[in-house]
């Protein structure tokens, strides 16, 4: 195995800020569409609106989905 300082050099830089960003972009998108799922499955939970009304538990839980849902794409896309 090989350490990153090992085998860096300006060329490949270049590529891996590319390959970030575009991880990076498929993360973000990923979990919006993940927060929209969860949103589609719980029709009568206004998120919103209870978080507007000062509702603890509905950030708490809506906390643990986010969390959630960036665990799995971390997972799907790094591997």
């Amino acid at each position: 195995m090989t350490l990153l300082a090992e085998s860096w050099s300006p060329e490949t830089f270049g590529l891996s800020l590319l390959a970030a960003t575009a991880f990076g972009l498929l993360g973000i998108a990923l979990l919006a569409l993940g927060f929209k799922v969860f949103e589609w499955i719980t029709p009568k939970l206004n998120v919103e609106e209870e978080l507007a009304k000062g509702n603890v538990a509905v950030g708490v839980v809506l906390a643990a989905v986010v969390l959630g849902i960036s665990l799995i794409v971390v997972r799907a896309i790094g591997g």
